[in-house]
């Protein structure tokens, strides 16, 4: 497997202490030649823009990685877009890894047929110390099929019950909401899921008034809701994600073990799921990565 650093810089010494848990599973970890670069002006991001596009493109490509890792988020892979041909890179079959800044590349690719994971990434040594973040990875990865209820071991809430069926799309709700209008949009026809990190309340509710005055939810079939973390008031992003989207009548489930917690559970982006929320169940139609 190969790591990248679409977005921000990473920290050599969390990177070597995630890639550890990694190769415990047997992978052979390599770092590509600008995964510890940091960009000379711009400090939130590892290197410039063509850099990390051209790593990213190498990995991909090279038939000897059957995985490619980023190391972590932060900001940068939407500048990195506009480097990349998707349309080379899309038929290559391969695995993506990462959530949060990950999210870009995931509506691209998902858009374009392919399942990604939407999990802890290298460097994100919090998330792997915990058993359940790390068995569903590595599961995910090697036992697919083993994994009967994406939403498991910590149950989600139901909000709204009912049934739906759809491939599973979303992940970082301020990157959803930034892709609008960009070439690399991708009106969502499935089952979403949304999760965010230091998103006050009155932001929480300007991202999601502006996806749904889009009309980015018309094809949505249902909702699944994961941790919006760090924000000012957690009861109160949790009534504005209920104000927001209730009105839309769709099966909805809230507290899903996704985003930015320690307790991460990876799940298969783009994969056609079921989600009963009535007993807030999300369970595979396929076997993921098959």
């Amino acid at each position: 497997m190969a790591v990248v650093a679409p977005a921000g810089p990473l920290s050599a010494e969390r990177l070597a202490d995630g890639s550890e848990y990694l190769r415990a599973w047997g992978l052979e970890v390599e770092l590509m030649p600008s995964a510890l670069a940091m960009h000379d002006e711009l400090p939130y991001l590892a290197g410039d823009d063509e850099a990390r596009a051209a790593d990213f493109r190498a990995a991909w490509l090279d038939p000897q990685y059957k995985a490619v890792f980023a190391g972590r988020g932060g900001y940068g892979v939407q500048r990195m877009l506009q480097h990349l041909d998707l349309d080379e890179l899309a038929p290559i079959g391969k695995i993506l890894v990462g959530f949060s800044d990950l999210t870009a590349l995931h509506e691209a690719f998902n858009a374009r047929g392919l399942v990604t994971i939407h999990s802890p990434m290298a460097a994100s040594v919090g998330q792997l110390q915990v058993p359940a973040s790390h068995d569903r990875l590595r599961d995910l990865l090697f036992e697919p099929g083993s994994i009967k209820d994406l939403l498991d071991p910590v149950g989600a809430r139901t909000v709204i019950p009912g049934t739906a069926e759809g491939r599973l799309l979303g992940g970082n709700l301020a990157l959803l909401a930034a892709s609008l209008g960009t070439p690399t949009f991708a009106q969502p026809d499935g089952i979403v899921v949304m999760e965010d990190v230091s998103e006050d309340g009155y932001r929480v509710d300007r991202l999601l008034t502006q996806l749904l005055r889009a009309g980015w939810f018309d094809q949505v079939t249902g909702l699944v809701i994961g941790d919006f973390s760090e924000s000012d008031d957690q009861g109160l992003v949790a009534h504005v994600v209920r104000e927001r989207l209730e009105p839309l009548g769709l099966p909805m489930v809230e507290g899903a073990a996704i985003g930015h917690e320690d307790l991460n559970l990876a799940i298969p982006l783009g994969l056609p799921v079921r989600l009963d929320a009535n007993d807030a169940t999300l369970t595979p139609l396929l076997e993921p990565l098959s």
